[in-house]
């Protein structure tokens, strides 16, 4: 028997005429802002399947095996045939290897730099050794992870005893400390001279106003010969010992205590100094990404690096697997072609990397990042390298290498978010923009961490992890006044603004140097 009273379905006017983003001309999928529901209209096509926000509808049919046009570049091809209206994803697209033309430093440009007097400035620490840092701490790093605990208990003892309080200049004593050191292959190898660099970049960063590092005392990685190799040597602000030399773990501790207590008046003394932004030298990092961190945080970071370059700073884009399948775009902008061929000659490298260990370059993305409307590793790739802005290649570095080039640079390393970090801030880097569109938690001691997130719906349900809201883009917001947004916060916190992650107390365990090779 009929019910009479059933009424037929009817889509609301939002749902019925859902708001979407078609990204390039080019293209033959549109972003969803809103939901879009089977019947639900887009540029005159019928949907025939539920498209989630921030996923892809296709416009056009897309036969199998041809490509899936997103930013006006290929992110992936359609494993079966396409039909218009239907929701593009992993389900029916995939990713196959094909040629990429990188056009070597063709469109490379001049740099603008505005003149020295023209200049935004900052209030920063002036170092001893010309560096500037935005904040003053003192670490304590670990040669070894046999000597973890003991920096961990050096660092709760000093903490604990509240005499930071009569020094108000110095922002915490962090214990730096790491899982390998030992078990490893030694001087020659590739992970070992990761680890050494990673370690005597912190201990000469200029956020650091001063360093202890502590060692068991038998490891590979062996406190003299990282001296010895990087010319570091001990004086006031910079102390070594290790745990069996010391006489144990409560001598240790002891002892650590004492030597940081001797380095208190130094590290206290600095004051912050007005000095020209070009001393910053940005971190640019996304996790947690979604189908709108390419669309509007990302891009906006990008013209906010772009701003920093003007200014004579450096921006720094690192997480080699995720710019694979974007790489095209930034060697036509490298400013030689070595430069570019450098850049090609790495991802060639994680190619072969992930295959001997028996994985592949897509698989990032990752689950929480396809929830969010990301399909492949392609299309994730194009999103990230946005960050990058549109200034000209200036540098490519191995991880954890000091960055000596101003301007836009790129820095290899895994895409894991702290990995990554960690890479950047031992190559100098010494504040963080950190975009995100699923809500990562994260915060990285010593350099300051900006959360800068990508939709509405997550900035409102995390914002007191997020400081800066780029989902107003979808809103009408230009990407130009989000990037100079951006870019007055850098500021701010690197003159000693609390960031939200600072607030909450981030940056703890978040030092994970890049693990290289066999655990012996």
């Amino acid at each position: 028997m009929t019910d009479t009273n059933v009424q037929p379905i009817r889509l609301s006017e939002r749902a019925g005429n859902p708001r979407f983003l078609r990204l390039d001309p080019s293209d033959n999928v549109v972003v969803s802002i809103d939901p879009i529901l089977p019947g639900a209209t887009v540029e005159g096509i019928t949907a025939v399947s539920r498209v989630p926000k921030g996923h892809k509808m296709a416009t056009a049919a897309i036969a199998e095996g041809q490509p899936v046009l997103k930013f006006g570049q290929i992110i992936g091809f359609a494993k079966v045939p396409i039909r218009p209206g239907e929701h593009v994803h992993e389900h029916n697209c995939m990713v196959h290897d094909f040629a990429r033309d990188y056009q070597f430093a063709e469109a490379a440009e001049p740099e603008k730099v505005l003149p020295l007097g023209e200049r935004m400035t900052f209030q920063g620490y002036k170092r001893k050794n010309g560096k500037v840092g935005t904040r003053n701490y003192l670490g304590i790093l670990t040669s070894v992870n046999c000597s973890a605990s003991v920096a961990r208990f050096i660092a709760d003892a000093f903490n604990r005893s509240g005499i930071l309080d009569d020094y108000p200049h110095i922002d915490g004593v962090v214990p730096f400390v790491q899982g390998t050191g030992c078990g490893m292959a030694g001087k020659g190898s590739e992970g070992f001279a990761v680890l050494e660099r990673t370690e005597w970049g912190y201990a000469n960063h200029p956020n650091l106003a001063g360093a202890l590092m502590v060692g068991l005392g038998c490891e590979v990685m062996q406190i003299p010969g990282l001296m010895e190799d990087y010319g570091l040597k001990e004086n006031e602000m910079f102390r070594t010992m290790t745990i069996q030399a010391t006489g144990g773990t409560r001598k240790t501790v002891d002892r650590g205590v004492e030597m940081l207590k001797e380095m208190l008046p130094a590290a206290n003394a600095f004051r912050r100094e007005t000095v020209p932004a070009s001393e910053i030298m940005l971190a640019l990092q996304c996790g947690g990404s979604d189908g709108y961190s390419g669309i509007t945080a990302n891009p906006a970071l990008g013209k906010a690096a772009d701003l920093l370059v003007e200014q004579g700073g450096t921006a720094v884009l690192c997480e080699t697997p995720e710019i694979y399948g974007a790489e095209h775009l930034l060697t036509r902008r490298a400013a030689t072609r070595e430069i570019g061929e450098k850049l090609v000659g790495i991802i060639k490298w994680w190619e072969e990397y992930t295959a001997r260990n028996g994985g592949e370059m897509n698989n990032n993305p990752s689950p929480g990042n396809k929830a969010g409307g990301l399909t492949t590793i392609l299309e994730k790739s194009l999103g990230a390298a946005a960050k990058g802005g549109t200034t000209t290649l200036r540098g490519v570095f191995h991880y954890a290498e000091p960055i000596t080039t101003r301007g836009f640079v790129f820095m290899d390393s895994p895409g894991y978010d702290p990995v990554g970090v960690t890479g950047q801030v031992a190559s100098g880097c010494n504040i963080i923009c950190f975009t995100t569109g699923r809500g990562s938690a994260f915060g990285f001691k010593p350099a300051p961490s900006i959360k800068l997130a990508t939709n509405n719906d997550m900035y409102l349900k995390q914002t007191e992890d997020m400081d800066i809201n780029c989902g107003d883009i979808l809103d009408g917001v230009t990407i130009e006044a989000k990037g100079r947004e951006i870019l007055q916060k850098v500021i701010a916190v690197a003159s000693g603004e609390e960031s939200k992650s600072e607030a909450l107390g981030y940056g703890d365990n978040e030092f994970v140097p890049w693990q290289i090779g066999a655990v012996m």
